[in-house]
């Protein structure tokens, strides 16, 4: 499971096997038992979310907004793609 950062105690991260076929790129973000999922390609949505307030869900989206680009790289990286 690569780590990507934390941020606020939360932890971004993605999974090494990602579906096949490898499943767009996303990332999981996680704290305490509260998760969320998401998709960065086509755009950034939310996919999925877990005991986390709609609060919390927003800021997270702009957290991925502003390392987008970073999370992309590790992801293609990784992947090698």
């Amino acid at each position: 499971m690569p780590k990507l950062f934390e941020w606020s105690g939360y932890k971004f991260f993605f999974f090494s096997n990602e579906g096949n076929p490898l499943e767009p790129c996303h990332v999981h973000i996680r704290k305490g038992d509260a998760t969320a999922k998401f998709w960065l390609v086509p755009e950034i949505r939310l996919a999925k979310a877990y005991s986390m307030s709609s609060q919390e869900l927003k800021r997270l989206e702009g957290v991925v907004l502003q390392n987008s680009e970073r999370i992309k790289e590790k992801w293609n990286e990784y992947f090698d793609i």
